[in-house]
């Protein structure tokens, strides 16, 4: 006769019990652990690092490369190349008509970034120089003036790399209003990146600092936007006569076909 398994002597629970749970226990079998691996395929203690986000900048860049790809290299061109000041330069070409320019700035870069991609903006261009305007932002972002003339003569050696013979001019970090905290930290870029390009005539220092300060030892208010760190149309027109006293240096105007088209930006 059944029996309840309430009434059954203990140990006879237990046994049913037992029983009982065997079964689900077999049908779910133990998940191995989980070992990460390193790039190389060896053990690896910590957790998958993240992905390496995508350069932000290489939209820009593909859109210069397709643009010289329809220029040509009918010509030598002088490019200019760095972060938002130039980039924000609007008809470059026109303000420097008896010479070849090309403006391949891309705003919010960092003078590594121009390190980075100087290989596929130069070589179609193949410049007889290279002028970079460059450094602001990388005084905001926390580097030092040390740093910053670091990457620029790294920038140099880049550019030799490709072109031995290219001249390279650098424009000073210009004092901005919303940035007038880092400016000790911008007055010694510049001091230290002068140095550098005094020691090399290949290397030339504009220095657009002083022109940019008004009688109080302050920026010039209406050389600059309302954000307080771009320049407007004035700021532009006080850099064109020093630009292009250097341009001429190092390229002769003579040696530019003057009836064919500037405006290469």
């Amino acid at each position: 006769m059944f029996r309840p398994i309430s009434r059954l002597p203990p140990l006879a629970v237990a046994l049913v019990v037992l029983g009982l749970a065997l079964p689900a226990a077999a049908q779910a079998p133990k998940s191995p652990p989980t070992e990460h691996r390193s790039p190389s395929g060896g053990p690896d203690a910590g957790p998958a690092p993240a992905p390496r986000p995508a350069d932000p900048f290489e939209p820009e860049i593909r859109a210069f490369e397709k643009a010289d790809r329809i220029m040509g290299q009918a010509h030598a061109r002088i490019v200019f190349i760095g972060s938002s000041s130039i980039r924000l330069w609007e008809g470059l070409g026109f303000d420097f008509p008896d010479h070849y320019v090309v403006n391949r700035g891309f705003g919010g870069s960092h003078i590594a970034d121009s390190v980075r991609h100087a290989e596929r903006i130069l070589t179609p261009n193949r410049p007889p120089l290279v002028v970079i305007y460059a450094g602001s932002n990388d005084i905001d972002a926390g580097k030092s003036p040390a740093t910053v003339a670091a990457d620029f003569k790294a920038f140099a050696a880049k550019v030799w790399a490709l072109f031995p013979g290219t001249a390279v001019a650098y424009i000073s970090i210009a004092p901005s209003p919303l940035r007038w905290s880092e400016v000790e930290q911008v007055r010694e870029a510049n001091r230290l990146i002068a140095a550098i390009c005094a020691a090399d005539k290949r290397l030339t220092f504009i220095d657009i600092f002083p022109k940019m300060l008004g009688d109080d030892g302050r920026p010039r208010s209406e050389l600059y936007q309302a954000d307080r760190l771009h320049m407007t149309r004035k700021g532009y027109l006080l850099w064109i006569p020093a630009v292009r006293e250097v341009l001429n240096a190092v390229v002769p105007p003579a040696h530019q076909a003057r009836t064919s088209p500037r405006r290469a930006d």
